[in-house]
């Protein structure tokens, strides 16, 4: 499919049809990577502004469930960000296929150097926050190859961002922050009722090594722009994905210091 194809599936959360589904870019993941970076470049002429990024597939206990056994990235737009103080409000409407997955959002305060390490990383990070991002797929019924879910805007819709917090009232180094985060525990409720849990080190073994994962191959990634100082970066889901509808309420309580964040769907 071309850039220009991929683009108009997504204004019109329309499926791709089986018969568009065909070339290097739904099997080759370099080549997928520079069909996204085009379609990129076709939604910045049309006005739209790229403030970040969502890293994908780094649980690696749902690896198996949707055949994707590597982490993807794509950007998040000025379109798709929603920030609030704990409990907020996410439109669905253009959205394919939508599911939900509670995450661990960062606040990047500098461009992190060639080739980082955790600490280096970790000094580019201003704040964290929990998160909840609404991922979707153009591909009947979540059945997809690692390079379509490139391809496919790395299956971002929306990204909720909750109460934000300096990151260094949490810890003073990048090992203690990963440590920190991967004991982390995040409970999902839909409405009262619990649908699923799971620990930071599902991400990666913690989401600041997701963050150095991403930094990393963004870096090896030809034509990709560099991480900058206001970019979000949302590092990948604690549970599984969960189909949701318009009317819903979830909500994810982390252990401390993270507050509880809602997310209403209308």
């Amino acid at each position: 499919m071309t850039p220009e194809t991929v683009l108009a599936h997504h204004d019109t959360a329309a499926l791709w049809p089986a018969a568009d589904r065909q070339g290097s870019s739904t099997t080759d993941v370099a080549s997928a990577y520079q069909d996204a970076l085009a379609v990129r470049a076709l939604r910045e002429a049309r006005g739209e502004r790229a403030v970040g990024y969502k890293i994908g597939f780094t649980n690696r206990t749902i690896w198996e469930r949707y055949g994707v056994f590597a982490p993807i990235w794509g950007p998040v737009w000025d379109s798709t960000l929603t920030l609030c103080h704990g409990s907020g409000v996410v439109d669905l409407a253009g959205t394919s296929q939508p599911r939900l997955e509670p995450e661990i959002v960062f606040g990047i305060a500098a461009t992190p150097p060639a080739d980082p390490s955790l600490e280096d990383v970790f000094a580019g990070v201003d704040w964290l926050a929990p998160g909840f991002e609404v991922v979707q797929t153009h591909c009947a019924d979540w059945k997809f190859t690692a390079a379509e879910t490139v391809v496919d805007g790395a299956l971002h819709a929306r990204l909720l961002v909750g109460p934000r917090m300096p990151v260094r009232q949490i810890a003073t180094s990048g090992s203690a922050l990963d440590a920190a985060l991967a004991a982390a525990h995040v409970r999902l409720y839909h409405g009262d009722a619990l649908i699923d849990e799971g620990v930071g080190a599902n991400v990666l073994d913690g989401p600041l090594h997701a963050l150095l994962h991403f930094v990393r191959e963004m870096q090896r990634c030809s034509g990709a722009p560099a991480l900058k100082a206001g970019d979000v970066v949302t590092t990948g889901t604690w549970t599984d994905a969960w189909p949701i509808e318009p009317g819903q309420t979830w909500r994810s309580e982390r252990d401390a210091p993270f507050a509880p964040l809602t997310i209403t769907l209308r």
